[in-house]
């Protein structure tokens, strides 16, 4: 799994907080990780010098084979607590898609789908 870290020009980025991000991410999407080919991390500092209550933002793009991307975003009081809410959201997310995926294909024709001459057979 590939992560690509994008930050702004507030938020430094550093290669500890690269460690931190791929700590976070590989922990949280370790049971998914086989479907996933890139994480694309964009942190943002939305308030600037103003400051707030939650000005971090951190937003996660999964690439993940044979389905559409899943992103999340979420905004914390700091970066780390951005990247850690962010990638645990992720985790459901792409955990949710898999399954819907895996259902549908399970899935056979419905009964409710069947012609009424159908029925007998």
């Amino acid at each position: 799994m590939q992560i690509q870290l994008n930050s702004d020009n507030r938020i430094t980025g550093s290669p500890e907080l690269l460690e931190r991000v791929q700590a976070d991410l590989e922990h949280e999407l370790k049971h998914v990780a086989s479907a996933i080919t890139r994480v694309e991390v964009h942190l943002n500092d939305v308030n600037g010098a103003k400051g707030g209550e939650a000005d971090k933002r951190c937003l996660l793009e999964a690439r993940i084979k044979g389905a559409q991307p899943v992103a999340v975003e979420s905004r914390a009081a700091t970066i780390e607590q951005a990247i850690s809410t962010a990638a645990g959201q992720l985790s459901r997310a792409i955990k949710t898609n898999l399954g819907k995926s895996d259902t549908a294909e399970k899935r056979g024709a419905s009964i409710r789908h069947l012609r009424p001459d159908d029925e007998g057979e």
